[in-house]
């Protein structure tokens, strides 16, 4: 099937990542122009960009998308190359490794959590619906789409990352609220959200090596299996598709295999008596 992506214009913030290089291929192989964002490992993204077959078909750009400025600075780059952009993936963010109780994170944790996984993609959607009303909607009739990153984290909580998830969370309200918003600017513009589990990447090989790990994160999944990278990508190439997804906006996708909650405590650690009582009480 035709995806209609190929003549489109796509931008992928966080793609020296895993799941943004994958982003990167897949939009990539459907024929788009791509540019792609990165702001720790920008040299490594420079050379896997040089080294891909689409790398005529690419623009490299870096900046701090926690501020404003930076984000429209970026889209100002892509519009003088490529005058317009079509999709914008909206992936940067980054995820604090130590699991803390509320009461023992540091406020400048808190304040630098929200700011990477909230603000950069606030930004990101102000400055992209901000290039839409320059340009105008395409001719053709395909409308603009806008596809946030965001975690089951936000969906069903995490404990230990309380900053994270509330960031992620927030990512909600904005999906609800600019899909309303974008078709202002754009009649067929949508804006959607996909929410991955835990999903394969560099970033979190490590924790999943320790024994017991994958035991833990499968335990509330019906399908027994971890994501990958590639798995969100590929819907994020359907759900941005003008031809596949054209009816489809305001909507979340959660890619977690089924999840539906998280497995807080072990069985045998439960006093179901005490449980039976407090209901009582309450």
């Amino acid at each position: 099937m035709d995806l209609g992506l190929g003549d489109k214009v796509v931008l992928m913030t966080g793609a020296s990542g895993g799941i943004g290089r994958a982003l990167a291929g897949a939009f990539a192989a459907e024929g788009a122009r791509v540019a792609l964002h990165g702001r720790t490992r920008i040299a490594d993204l420079r050379r896997h960009v040089a080294g891909a077959p689409w790398r005529d078909r690419a623009l490299v750009l870096s900046g701090d998308l926690t501020k404003s400025e930076a984000c429209d600075a970026m889209f100002a780059r892509i519009l003088k190359a490529w005058g317009r952009v079509d999709v914008c993936i909206a992936n940067a963010g980054s995820y604090p490794q130590e699991a803390l109780r509320i009461d023992r994170i540091a406020p400048r944790r808190v304040a630098e959590t929200i700011a990477a996984n909230l603000l950069s993609s606030v930004w990101t959607a102000r400055a992209f619906l901000a290039s839409l009303a320059a340009t105008g909607p395409r001719a053709d009739g395909h409308g603009a789409s806008l596809v946030l990153i965001g975690s089951t984290a936000g969906r069903f909580g995490e404990r230990g990352h309380f900053d994270y998830s509330v960031a992620k969370a927030g990512l909600a309200g904005l999906v609800l609220t600019l899909k309303n918003e974008i078709v202002e600017i754009d009649p067929f513009g949508r804006v959607n959200m996909i929410e991955p589990g835990w999903t394969v990447t560099h970033n979190v090989r490590a924790s999943l090596e320790k024994p017991g790990a994958i035991a833990r994160v499968v335990a509330t999944m019906p399908l027994r299996q971890l994501g990958r990278a590639a798995d969100v990508a590929r819907a994020a190439v359907w759900i941005a598709s003008p031809a596949a997804a054209r009816h489809v906006n305001g909507q979340s996708i959660v890619l977690a295999g089924g999840m539906e909650g998280r497995l807080l405590w072990p069985p045998e650690s439960i006093d179901e008596a005490a449980v039976r009582r407090r209901c009582r009480e309450d």
